[in-house]
């Protein structure tokens, strides 16, 4: 159990604890006692199921780190750009042996650090 979950059952006994013997006293729930805003408290997006990045653009299904990786490894054969949706550069890379591995290196490191590389729907891959 983490930190933070202990201190929600310790304040949650307390609570309780303090409530017993008075008279008309109804114990609230722990939740009743933090201000803090949970992301499960919230409903699931259908936009957005995997939630939204900083600058609230939705995040992809697809992780830039397996599109990375599979650019590095096997980006001679445009695998990291067909994991995307991006058909036609896979193509491109896949006729080009992947720009004879330069580009696929390249490829496959921009995908790694860059924070705006997209899907074929537009949103951004998350890390």
């Amino acid at each position: 159990m983490t930190n933070h979950g202990l201190s929600r059952v310790v304040a949650y006994a307390v609570v309780r604890c303090s409530f017993l013997g008075r008279p008309g006293a109804v114990a609230r729930p722990v939740s009743a006692f933090f201000s803090q805003e949970h992301h499960h408290d919230r409903p699931p997006n259908p936009q957005a199921p995997f939630g939204f990045d900083p600058q609230g653009r939705p995040y992809s299904d697809k992780s830039k780190i397996v599109a990375g990786i599979l650019q590095l490894f096997l980006g001679t054969l445009g695998i990291g750009r067909f994991y995307v949706g991006s058909v036609g550069i896979g193509i491109a890379q896949l006729l080009t042996c992947g720009g004879l591995g330069i580009w696929a290196l390249i490829d496959g490191i921009m995908y790694l650090v860059s924070n705006d590389r997209t899907d074929k729907q537009g949103r951004v891959l998350r890390g």
